[in-house]
């Protein structure tokens, strides 16, 4: 008795399949630093918008306003248009605002708004800024 494994008759279930070759990986190794880059682009392409915002907190005054706090960062020279909103408990938005934020000394400026609302908001957001 041999250790020699059992091979099936030459050419009896097709041609052999070829053996990988180094230039298929090579080739999947280009597509994902390809990918990758796309991928970092585009990240990149977010970083670089010309006005950010991101909300800071809100306080609610009663059932007539609310009170929210967000920074806006822009280029110092430049103006943005901010819609800041009081939401209610099912999510609805009751108030409405819409605020200039002018050229400042900073990138990165605070800014704290009144929002009137038609009933109690339970929470409070600036939802977008456009540079105007």
């Amino acid at each position: 008795m041999t250790d020699t494994p059992v091979r099936p008759p030459a050419g009896r279930y097709g041609p052999a399949r070829p053996r990988p070759r180094a230039w298929r990986f090579v080739g999947w190794g280009a597509l994902a630093v390809v990918v990758g880059a796309v991928i970092v682009w585009l990240g990149g392409a977010q970083l670089e918008d010309p006005v950010q915002w991101k909300s800071v907190g809100f306080h609610v005054t009663d059932n007539s306003s609310t009170e929210v706090t967000f920074d806006v960062t822009k280029d110092k020279d430049a103006t943005a248009t901010c819609k800041v909103r009081a939401l209610s408990q099912s999510f609805g938005e009751v108030g409405v605002r819409s605020v200039e934020v002018g050229p400042a000394q900073t990138a990165t400026v605070r800014v704290t708004v009144t929002v009137p609302t038609s009933e109690l908001a339970v929470s409070g957001e600036a939802q977008d800024c456009t540079l105007t």
